[in-house]
């Protein structure tokens, strides 16, 4: 882990990545949930996407509770609140979190996001509200990023009651893959809105590699195109293609957020876009448009701590089992003790 971007050469030493026999299968699994041309099989996906019910009169052995909230019922929208065990006069961080899928998969009552969220919720004493955002194709761009905003506001007006006390001064957006796009896209438009009365004020911006893309082949995304397990060329265009307006190309702005050739590509960052973290897998085909992301960030004079895996698969996040995912939370706690709200005791 570091906080200097490494070259292209991060992988070339080995071709595949080193990973447990349970990863190993739950990847594969993962892939025969697609076709060659990257479509999902929808039948085979809905039997590996096992949901869960959330724990609202019971909380597991850590003491964590969680309960779905209604957001917004006219578009189905909720979010899965979990709280860690109170401790009196405690005003806990919230973290908003949005899940990956390619803006096509997966819930926030999905297995490996509840487990997730769990644990960020235990590691880093946060609430942490789990957006379950619709999905394409039946609902294209910019409908997560809308349903993204509605839960800030939401959370802005109506503040948690079901949950422990939370300090919305510190509220950080958290996400992985798509989600992670999501974070870039919702964080940006709630800084260029956010009303000075604002009771929500976001702290910091997680972004767990996030999927962004262009009509550009990046050398990454040829290199680790059959490397990568969890993720290929075929499925990130096929996402793209059931995400973005019909017609439109990967250079449209949602996907090509920066880094353009000829500079055609500003990332559009308004005064109050937070610090940001951005992490980085070694064996993610994405990794060179996340690379470009932080040096666009930095280029609009933005705070961006980077974080790097070079043996982490796209997904790395969601798997116990491996090490550098037990690392990534902590270096969420720590950027979240880094950026939240200081208050006087």
């Amino acid at each position: 882990v570091g906080n200097e971007i490494a070259g292209v050469d991060m992988t070339r030493r080995r071709r595949s990545p080193s990973l447990p026999c349970a990863v190993r299968v739950q990847a594969a699994g993962f892939a025969l949930g697609h076709r060659r041309d990257g479509s999902v099989r929808r039948l085979f996906f809905s039997l590996l996407d096992i949901h869960v019910r959330a724990k609202r009169r019971r909380p597991d052995a850590a003491g964590v509770r969680s309960v779905d909230v209604t957001i917004d019922a006219s578009r189905g929208l909720w979010a899965r609140v979990f709280s860690p065990s109170p401790t009196k006069g405690e005003a806990l961080p919230v973290v908003v979190f949005f899940h990956g899928g390619g803006f096509v998969l997966f819930s926030a009552a999905s297995f490996y996001y509840d487990r997730l969220c769990r644990r960020i919720c235990r590691e880093l004493r946060a609430v942490v509200v789990s957006v379950n955002y619709r999905l394409a194709p039946a609902h294209r761009f910019p409908a997560a990023y809308d349903d993204g905003l509605a839960a800030l506001r939401y959370l802005d007006a109506n503040g948690l009651p079901e949950a422990a006390a939370v300090d919305l001064s510190s509220c950080f957006l958290a996400g992985d893959s798509a989600g992670g796009n999501m974070v870039h896209h919702v964080a940006q438009r709630w800084a260029a809105s956010a009303s000075p009365s604002s009771t929500l004020r976001l702290a910091g911006a997680v972004l767990i590699q996030p999927f962004f893309g262009g009509e550009e082949r990046t050398e990454e995304e040829l290199e680790l195109d059959k490397a990568a397990l969890t993720l290929s060329l075929a499925r990130t265009d096929y996402y793209w293609r059931e995400f973005l307006p019909e017609g439109a190309t990967r250079d449209h702005p949602a996907a090509h957020v920066c880094g353009g050739a000829g500079g055609e590509h500003d990332v559009e960052v308004a005064e109050a876009f937070p610090a940001a973290m951005v992490a980085i897998g070694g064996f993610d085909l994405l990794k060179g448009w996340q690379a470009r992301y932080v040096e666009a960030l930095r280029g609009k004079g933005k705070a961006v701590r980077v974080v790097e895996y070079p043996g982490a698969i796209h997904g790395f996040c969601l798997f116990p089992e491996l090490a550098d995912s037990g690392e990534l939370v902590e270096e969420m706690k720590l950027f979240v003790q880094e950026h939240r709200t200081k208050r006087v005791q």
